[in-house]
This record gives structure tokens, sequence and C-alpha cells, in this order.
């Protein structure tokens, strides 16, 4: 019984880690298309979006399915419950990754303007938040974990500046407010994606550690 459980749990592992994959992937290319106005590649996001989905479903089903059959306890038990969990945050990446897209489109389909940096430098630095907190979770390295929590502080602030940033830009060109909107939604996309990473890593201390970290860094 022992050899079907560990069996199971590196197939529930494995899916993981392909959606995991996915995401990132998917978020990588929404960037991309953002910066290099690539309308046919924002398209190409919200088809992988699909495939998250359903790959979020088969994943859930393939839990339940493991619980059921082998009612697994302690360490097992809670790796099981967070992966459904982190299940349905990459489910939500997935989404926040097409809005970013549907937004890139729109940007390309208009005269250029200028990306801030301060967006530039969230989408150099979420994707990596997002592989560090599942490469934390199939290893149970809390030390990993940790640091992307202290990566979300450095987003959180980021995403802030960007409001004044976008301010002083309408301000500048009143004629571009559509677009300077349009990118103050891609900075809270990327934002969100960032405290869904977070999340991840808080799930990660919590399983290995039993200690609850939410909330407690502010």
């Amino acid at each position: 019984m022992a050899v079907h459980l560990h069996r199971d749990l590196e197939r529930i592992k494995k899916e993981l880690l392909l959606l995991g994959s996915l995401v990132e992937d998917l978020t990588v290319r929404s960037i991309v298309a953002l910066k290099e106005r690539r309308a046919g590649l924002a398209e190409e996001v919200d088809l992988g979006d699909k495939e998250v989905d359903e790959r979020e479903i088969r994943l859930e089903e393939e839990c339940l399915k493991l619980l059921a059959l082998h009612q697994p306890v302690a360490n097992d038990l809670r790796f099981v419950v967070t992966v459904m969990k982190v299940n349905n945050d990459l489910e939500r990446v997935g989404d926040l990754a097409g809005n970013l897209a549907n937004r890139a489109e729109f940007l390309a389909q208009r005269e250029p303007v200028k990306i801030p940096d301060e967006i530039l430098a969230m989408g150099d630095r979420v994707p990596g938040m997002l592989r560090h907190s599942l490469d934390a979770l199939i290893a149970q390295d809390t030390k990993k974990a940790r640091q992307v929590l202290d990566e979300d502080e450095f987003v959180d602030e980021t995403h802030k500046s960007v409001f004044r940033v976008i301010e002083d830009r309408i301000r500048e060109h009143p004629d571009k407010v559509s677009e300077w909107i349009q990118l103050l939604s891609v900075s809270r996309y990327l934002e969100r994606i960032a405290d869904l990473a977070t999340n991840i890593a808080e799930d990660v201390v919590f399983l290995v550690d039993a200690e609850v970290v939410r909330h407690r860094r502010w």
C-alpha cells in the first residue's frame, strides 16, 4: 500500500510541476508580448490559459482520488492538501496572465507609449518568484520559500510607485489616458501574481515548520 501511495504522490508532484511550468511560461510570454508589442503572442497566452484550466481540474481529481484510496496521514496528508491549495492558486495565475496578455494586445494596437521602468522591474522579478515558490514546495525548502516572501515586499513597493508614475504621465499626456490605465492594470496583475506566489511560499512554511507566517511581515 505504501508503494502505491508513494507512486501516486510522485505523479501528483509531476502534474503540479507541469502545471507550474505552463503557468510560468504563460506569465513570461504575456510580459514579452507587452514589451515587444506582439499581439499574436498575447493570443497564444489566451489559448494556453484553457490548458491551465484543464490541468487544474485533472490535478484536483488526482488529489481527491489519492485521499479516497490511500487515506494518507501526517506529512503526506498535509502535502496533498497543500497541493490542492497551490493548484487553485496556479489556475488564478493563469487567469491573470491571460488578463495581462489582453492588456498587451490592446497596447500593441495603439500608438507606442513608454512602459514605466517600475513595471519592467516587476516583470523581471515575478516569474522567478513563481518558479522558486514551486521549487520550495517540491523540495520542502523553507529557506527558499522565505526568500519569496522577501521578494514580495519589493513587488508591493514597486506597484505602489507605479501609481505615482501613472499620475504624472496622465498629467503630461492626457490624450493617452487609456494607455496609462491599461499599464496600471498590468502593474496590478503582476502584483497579484506575486501575491499568489507568496501564498504558495507561505503554505510551504506551514507545511514544513507548522508556522503561520501570513500577515506577520507587516
